[in-house]
């Protein structure tokens, strides 16, 4: 077992089948040494989160939508690395959309549940440049998206 996965274990986070696409996409594609992650939704087995943050969403449920979108991130990540997330050497940068409400401002706030657990699960390799933007809808009502480019070995 990598590192990665023995950070993971430890936190309880064990990582999904990758997302399939709900469209005319693909979950990544590699370029050169960097892979660009498609946008990964707040879904879970459980269904996951949705809504909209700061309507029927409070801060710390969006932000554990976030960390979701992170370990859907890390499953795709895994599946681009052909299962081994230590050829993963640098996320380069998280993009982070959430579903907010018209006085909903801790956009960043939200974001950082995932980018927390970028940087618990590959350490220094997990720290990230990023942006977070609040909009009105998410695809299928979810509250939190995130896409990544990550550079890999």
């Amino acid at each position: 077992m990598s590192t990665v996965e023995d950070r993971l274990k430890a936190m309880g986070v064990e990582l999904p089948q990758p997302v399939a696409p709900v469209a005319n996409y693909v979950p990544f594609v590699r370029a050169g040494n960097l892979v660009h992650i498609s946008g990964q939704i707040s879904v879970a087995a459980d269904g996951g989160i949705k809504g909209t943050v700061g309507v029927d969403v409070d801060l710390e449920t969006a932000q554990k939508a976030a960390r979701l979108c992170g370990i859907n991130l890390l499953a795709q990540m895994k599946a681009a690395c052909d299962g081994d997330l230590e050829r993963v050497v640098r996320v380069a940068k998280l993009g982070g959309f959430v579903q907010a409400g018209p006085d909903f401002i801790d956009i960043p706030k939200v974001i950082n549940g995932c980018s927390d657990l970028m940087v618990e699960a590959l350490g220094d390799k997990g720290r990230h440049a990023r942006s977070a933007v609040g909009v009105y809808k998410l695809p299928l009502g979810f509250a939190v998206e995130v896409d990544a480019v990550v550079e890999i070995a």
